[in-house]
């Protein structure tokens, strides 16, 4: 049978929080996961997450959108439908390149954005229907919550203690 406990401590504040992050990364003891209401500044280097890649995948999708955009100005205006507008040559797209700046930029946010978002859901699995991983629901509101998956529980919740927690819950595993 295995001893192993799931360890939840919860606070009130995000200063205490970020004690209690602190406090545990000098003790050694692995944090599982923290929940938050709200993003609180300096908490992913406190617990040493690396960067994301989303900016990376920000300008994929950008130059997805750029190039839809042009594809779509040339096709419109140069191979399906070319047309004399006033007096400006039909027959060439880099020409008439400035006239479709407009619609390319808006055609790179829109792709960016909603792209984006959809990657950010799916890769963190929050997508429509998705069960939900928050293990308290308080922590969408006003609370603070850091998770331990651990089989020294008591010390664990002596720190949590020293850390100024509010509640401390224990699970198995």
């Amino acid at each position: 049978m295995s001893t192993t406990k799931i360890v939840y401590g919860l606070y009130a504040d995000d200063d205490d929080l970020m004690n209690g992050v602190k406090a545990f990364n000098d003790k050694g003891i692995a944090i599982n996961e923290v929940y938050t209401p709200f993003p609180v500044h300096g908490l992913d280097k406190a617990l040493g997450l690396k960067k994301t890649r989303i900016s990376d995948a920000a300008f994929l999708y950008a130059l997805y959108g750029v190039t839809i955009g042009a594809t779509l100005t040339w096709y419109t205006m140069n191979h399906d439908w070319p047309q004399n507008i006033g007096g400006k040559p039909a027959f060439d797209w880099g020409h008439n390149m400035p006239a479709f700046v407009v619609p390319m930029f808006e055609l790179m946010v829109f792709c960016a954005a909603h792209m984006m978002s959809l990657t950010f859901l799916v890769r963190n699995k929050m997508y429509p229907g998705a069960p939900a991983q928050n293990p308290d629901p308080r922590t969408t509101d006003d609370k603070f919550m850091m998770e331990f998956v651990t089989d020294d529980v008591e010390s664990v919740k002596q720190l949590l203690i020293e850390t100024g927690v509010e509640e401390i819950t224990v699970k198995d595993a």
